[in-house]
């Protein structure tokens, strides 16, 4: 409570907990005498401060001359035992258990060490506050110390991640390197603690030398993150701009700025603080999802999910504002929970719908089961015509109606393939609305739903349902309906391949055409090399060295010394762990494992990884993130950066190798460069290297540019660029760029 010395009497001016005091009947103008048996004149802080802070007993002159004694309990003031005491222990044990569970997931990494230290530092500065407030002096110790020391982790932690990040782009550090001197910070901390109990006159002026330090840290450290944002534009930086910033609005927004200017707080100061507490992990989060998530997808989500909640919430909370008496702080309070209820709810409504994909629940059943059924039965068939009768047969089975056909609109005639069936249609159906139809078109019309199927040079198929103006189709039917018929498009698409396919090699063995055993051999011999290559690294490697330990076994059976068996054996078990991590190896480059559980970029950076421990050249990279829609890139690109980087370490003898994957409005590019030997373009296509061949079938199969210059002495450039949805390969010429045929 705030007092006041009048006339030689301490008069309290304001209590802080104004529910308690009025459930006492202690008022403004009340004089205290005592605090804890002790006259108010000998309590020392009064002389710095005019606040009392740590009373267990009161005893009050009131203004009618009645002297009164008071207790205070714990559970007198409910708001303080539960911010003081009970949320910052919580806090802490989650605190603990989350450092726990990073410490032994995430072991041996600085980055994550350091945000051990930062959360647990923030954990010790919290549970610290409530002993601070109360004049503690091992708490103002800890409590002072703790909060600088939280800022000079988190400055080392910000110096450390821009280094880590730099891997991946080209970010520099933005301040001095040798951050650990802000350390001192907290000793220097220490010592004004210490200095301000020995001399309680300095306690308060150490107070504002320690806040300003604070604050100058906190500045610094905002500045960094905010200027190597609008430099660098990286997600990285934004959200961890963003987990600073965002706690911080609700004590400046509704605490600190409304008791500034119109000396009335929204939310109390107790309240505001909880939200600081996300910093830290906020920090968890931007650490983790540099190998885990993709940040920018979550940022999407996130707004998002604020959109819908924020929009919904305002409108809840002048609902209750204009119908309800609730006081504005009540009605804050109010918002937030509401708001941050929303938002949890919001994810978790997805992350359910996501884990039910497979079901779309409704009166006629489960519609992604019967789009996996139809797909199946429908993928079974070889002929077009074929294929589109099962279509047709399947769409009147799951939607239950009788009339459904398939017209065909000719492109030259403008006319459509007449047959019983279609001439009764066509006196209904507008030609001009067949020739506006595209893919995934489905139109509703007075007597039909009419859908496009597929298209070619000549003409279009369309799917006609006769709904007889009695059905209406649901919204999971027509997404049923609209998602089938992008996999028949992709049918008709293949099936028409394999028909002209086999057309062109019954028309090669027909007229006696070789070119067809040809294509044979060239396949049979593919796949003889690449086995040959395979067992030729099994027998040089992993064969060599079982061999070795099978000779080392050999002779401890036949050993007479019994005493030195136990440690060949430790070397012989090494060994064998050794050969089976070689073997792990291979089976990883053959099969990546990460590539179908976290990704194309994770499986990339640990190729990257492994082949940094093993060069001795300086290698720079890029990753974009790629979002393509044929998957089976994803395995080109690890092998051609497999087969790059392996160039590399064995034949390029460079001093620099430079890779970067780019992301292109159509696919992706690849450039590559190194400052190695080099060697001539002629001997190179005389060779007939297997792995600059391997990449360009790679490349050509897929329909991209594959693009090659090298010069004895001058390294090697190699450019890639795939393109979806292209179907003629082509290659681009240079004076020095010779493409590999």
């Amino acid at each position: 409570m705030k007092v006041a010395k009048e006339d030689g009497y301490w008069i309290l001016t304001e209590p802080y907990y104004k529910g308690w005091a009025e459930r006492h009947q202690v008022k403004t103008g009340d004089i205290i005498l005592e605090v804890n048996g002790v006259k108010v004149d000998y309590l020392y802080d009064l002389k710095y401060e005019h606040v009392i802070r740590t009373a267990r007993e009161l005893t009050i002159k009131k203004t009618n001359g009645d002297i009164i004694s008071l207790k205070v309990s714990l559970f007198d003031i409910p708001q303080q035992f539960y911010y003081v005491l009970i949320v910052p222990f919580c806090y802490f044990l989650l605190t603990l258990f989350i450092t726990l569970y990073l410490y032994y997931k995430q072991k041996n990494t600085i980055l994550i060490n350091l945000l051990i230290l930062f959360i647990l530092t923030i954990s010790l500065a919290y549970v610290s506050s409530g002993a601070a407030s109360r004049l503690n002096t091992l708490g103002i110790i800890i409590n002072r110390s703790s909060m600088l020391l939280c800022l000079a982790i988190l400055m080392h932690f910000l110096k450390i991640y821009f280094e880590f990040i730099s891997l991946n782009m080209n970010l520099k550090w933005l301040f001095i390197k040798k951050v650990n001197i802000f350390y001192i910070f907290p000793i220097i901390s220490v010592l004004l603690s210490i200095f301000g109990i020995l001399y309680p006159s300095t306690h308060f002026q150490n107070s504002y030398i320690i806040l300003g330090l604070f604050f100058f840290l906190l500045l610094l450290i905002l500045g960094i993150i905010i200027v190597g944002y609008f430099k660098y534009k990286t997600p990285q930086l934004k959200i961890l701009l963003s987990s600073i910033i965002i706690p911080f609005l609700p004590f400046l927004f509704l605490y600190a700025l409304p008791q500034i200017l119109f000396n009335k707080q929204l939310m109390s100061a107790d309240v505001c603080s909880l939200f600081l507490m996300l910093i830290p992990f906020s920090f968890i989060f931007t650490q983790l999802t540099e190998r885990i998530f993709d940040m920018e997808y979550y940022i999407s989500r996130l707004r998002y999910y604020f959109n819908f909640s924020f929009v919904f919430t305002l409108w809840l909370l002048l609902g209750l504002y204009f119908l309800t008496d609730l006081p504005l702080a009540r009605l804050t309070e109010i918002f937030f929970f509401a708001f941050l209820s929303l938002m949890a709810l919001f994810y978790i409504k997805e992350r359910i719908d996501y884990g039910k994909r497979k079901i779309l629940f409704s009166t006629k059943g489960d519609y992604i089961h019967h789009l996996y059924t139809t797909i199946d039965s429908i993928g079974r068939v070889v002929k077009i015509e074929d294929l589109l009768a099962r279509f047709v047969q399947e769409v009147a089975l799951q939607l239950e109606v009788e009339n459904v056909t398939v017209l065909t609109y000719d492109f030259y005639t403008h006319r459509v393939t007449l047959n019983a069936q279609s001439q009764a249609y066509m006196q209904h159906i507008d030609e001009t609305l067949l020739e506006r139809l595209s893919l995934g078109d489905i139109h509703k019309t007075d007597y039909f739903y009419l859908a496009f199927i597929h298209q070619d040079a000549h003409s279009k198929r369309i799917l006609v349902i006769d709904h007889r103006q009695s059905i209406y189709l649901k919204d999971e039917e027509l997404l049923w309906l609209e998602l089938l018929l992008l996999y028949v498009n992709n049918f008709i698409e293949n099936t028409k391949m394999v028909e002209d396919l086999l057309q062109q090699l019954k028309h090669m063995k027909a007229a006696g055409n070789q070119e067809l055993s040809w294509l044979n051999k060239l396949l049979w011999l593919r796949f003889e090399e690449e086995k040959y290559q395979l067992a030729q690294e099994l027998h040089d490697t992993i064969l060599q060295e079982q061999l070795h330990i099978a000779r080392e076994m050999d002779a401890l059976v036949h050993a007479k010394d019994i005493e030195g068996i136990s440690s060949q054996l430790v070397k012989v078990h090494e060994q064998l762990v050794i050969s089976l991590n070689d073997l792990r190896g291979y089976c990883e480059s053959l099969k990546p494992p990460l590539l179908d559980t976290l990704g194309l970029n994770a499986a990339l950076e640990k190729l990257v990884q492994k082949i940094n421990k093993r060069a001795d050249f300086l290698l720079i990279y890029t990753m974009d993130r790629l979002y393509l829609e044929d998957e089976r890139l994803n395995l080109i690109i690890y092998r051609l950066f497999q087969e790059l980087l392996n160039n590399a370490l064995k034949h390029a003898n460079a001093d620099t190798v430079e890779v970067h994957l780019l992301s292109t409005e159509e696919g992706f590019e690849i450039l590559y460069t190194d400052d190695g030997i080099g060697c001539n373009m002629d001997d190179l296509l005389r060779a007939d290297s297997m792995g600059i061949r391997g990449m360009q079938e790679r490349v050509q199969a897929f329909n991209g540019k594959f693009t090659l210059d090298t010069k004895v002495g001058e390294g090697v450039t190699i450019h890639i660029r795939v393109s979806e949805g292209h179907h003629t390969p082509s290659y681009t010429p240079h004076t020095l760029k010779r493409p590999l045929i």
